[in-house]
């Protein structure tokens, strides 16, 4: 319980900050650990990498389908959810009407699209050409509708001890208004927004290999994605292409993944343009009042 108190104390101080710094574990001769920013004999950086990791390799890929005249590049997306690519050809020999610009285009959700038809400028020549392709989630030509969401969990008050841009991990673009509120573990995790689960994790255990720890990534209506990190293992209740209700139970808080203690890690976020990062929002009440739902805690 000590441990965690400095901790929490720790993060909340550091919740105003915007910029990087070092942060060091040490344990004393009572077995206390302490999170400090000031280094001590012994002590340990710790380091701390709170962004999302998703490896959608196997889910948006590039294929080439051969015909009599020459062949043609298609892009399937596997994905519950649009994708943005760009597809550039280097090292181009033979190719009629040499591609000098890059295409770029959204593929949608659990789709197949042709994207560019190849022939050869000399039939007696084969084409040579390297394909380059960069994706991210999400439509860049969708905009948000709110500001405003409802808090995803039920009971509290909780309590944030880290805020938007923050310095201890929350200065990415992929993190960088995210918030991290503390909460027992096993807490009810709840759909803040209504969608279509895009992706999931459930099966890590403690940090794991995937700093996020088990995580529900929820594309909204609007095109934005709400994400809900560090959850328990075994606990989520929702699978891929699964649409949800604003309320729906997702999964319960946990301590997985690279994190400092339990907590849930939430962050919206959209495509910028083949990026995808965070975006401010608020919740529509304060975050250390006791939902209306959740009277007496839970």
């Amino acid at each position: 319980m000590c441990k965690k108190i400095l901790l929490l104390t720790l993060l909340t101080l550091l919740s105003g900050q915007s910029f990087a710094f070092t942060v060091y574990k040490y344990t004393d001769e009572n077995g206390v650990v302490t999170y400090t920013d000031k280094a001590k004999t012994g002590a340990q950086v710790f380091v701390f990498n709170d962004r999302m990791v998703e490896r959608l390799n196997n889910d948006v890929k590039l294929e080439t389908k051969k015909h009599a005249v020459g062949e043609t590049l298609l892009v399937r997306n596997d994905l519950y959810a649009p994708v943005e690519i760009e597809l550039t050809l280097e090292k181009q020999i033979n190719l009629a009407g040499e591609m000098k610009s890059p295409i770029r285009l959204v593929i949608p959700a659990r789709s197949k699209s042709n994207v560019l038809t190849l022939v050869p400028t000399d039939a007696a020549r084969s084409m040579h050409y390297t394909p380059k392709l960069r994706y991210a989630l999400g439509d860049p030509g969708l905009l948000p509708t709110t500001d405003q969401y409802p808090l995803p969990w039920r009971g509290g008050p909780f309590r944030l001890t880290q805020g938007a841009n923050g310095k201890y991990s929350h200065f990415t673009p992929k993190g960088r208004y995210a918030l991290d509120i503390a909460m027992p573990e096993g807490t009810l995790i709840v759909a803040a927004r209504a969608g279509v689960v895009v992706t999931t994790e459930s099966q890590q255990t403690g940090r794991g290999n995937n700093p996020a720890g088990n995580f529900v990534r929820i594309l909204h209506d609007d095109g934005t994605m709400g994400v809900y990190l560090h959850l328990q293992t075994d606990s989520v209740s929702v699978s891929e292409g699964q649409r949800v209700e604003q309320g729906q139970l997702l999964a319960r808080s946990g301590n997985t993944g690279n994190s400092t203690g339990p907590h849930l890690h939430f962050v919206v976020q959209r495509n910028v343009g083949l990026a995808v990062e965070s975006i401010p929002f608020d919740f529509n009440q304060p975050i250390n009042s006791l939902p209306n739902f959740a009277v007496g805690g839970e």
